[in-house]
């Protein structure tokens, strides 16, 4: 029996198959050494731009914080974050040097973005990034260097696309950490049909740092 959403294997990474293969609710998702595997599950992890939450504990702890958040300054970084090791993981990372290329090569092509959460020294403490195309983002990684970081990117993202009309983040699939952010699990077909629509709407392709403009992490939590 075949793992739950695997569609294909092969093909490369080039930015033409990798935004149509995300524009049709699939994603590619192999480790070192692996074929190239492309991905449409069954059960879609789905966050509502308006339903991203943090905890009461969190909330505290932002705003009382001199982090900011910003987008589209760090992407490599972000990136390199994301795939370094974690604490207590085996085996290697999915973010591969090939998809770090292909992503390096959309996010200057103006559809990959990163959101990134800087301390009062400016050092990168977390971030997320993903592919954005019409109305429509593709979260692909969160990572935090402190405790927090990669939940506030991911508020602070909800919070601007909210503002730009945007109502969903793809999260491919879910785990106990973005459940705990309010993610939601939606049947491929629902997914689909959504992301159908989306995709179709006037976007925002190029580099987001004006657009996005820095957030102060207190401003997150109202």
């Amino acid at each position: 029996m075949e793992p739950d959403g695997l569609l294909a294997i092969g093909g490369d990474l080039s930015p033409t198959r990798f935004l149509n293969a995300y524009r049709s609710g699939i994603f590619p998702w192999f480790s070192e050494g692996e074929p190239l595997l492309w991905w449409s599950p069954s059960q879609r992890a789905v966050f509502r731009t308006e339903g991203v939450h943090l905890s009461k504990r969190l909330q505290r702890q932002l705003r009382r914080s001199s982090w900011t958040v910003r987008a589209d300054t760090a992407f490599a970084d972000v990136m390199a974050g994301c795939a370094a090791p974690r604490s207590g993981q085996s085996g290697g990372t999915w973010i591969t040097a090939d998809m770090q290329s292909a992503y390096l090569a959309l996010h200057q092509l103006g559809h990959a973005h990163s959101i990134e959460v800087f301390d009062d020294e400016e050092q990168l403490v977390g971030g997320l990034f993903g592919l954005s195309f019409g109305q429509m983002f593709c979260g692909d990684s969160m990572y935090s260097r402190a405790s927090g970081a990669s939940s506030l990117a991911l508020a602070a993202l909800a919070k601007r696309l909210r503002e730009w009309h945007w109502p969903l983040i793809d999260a491919q699939v879910p785990n106990p950490h973005t459940r705990g952010l309010g993610v939601e699990t939606w049947q491929r077909s629902d997914y689909l049909a959504a992301l159908a629509r989306l995709r179709e709407r006037p976007g925002l392709p190029g580099n987001w740092h004006t657009a996005f403009a820095p957030c102060p992490a207190a401003d997150v939590t109202d």
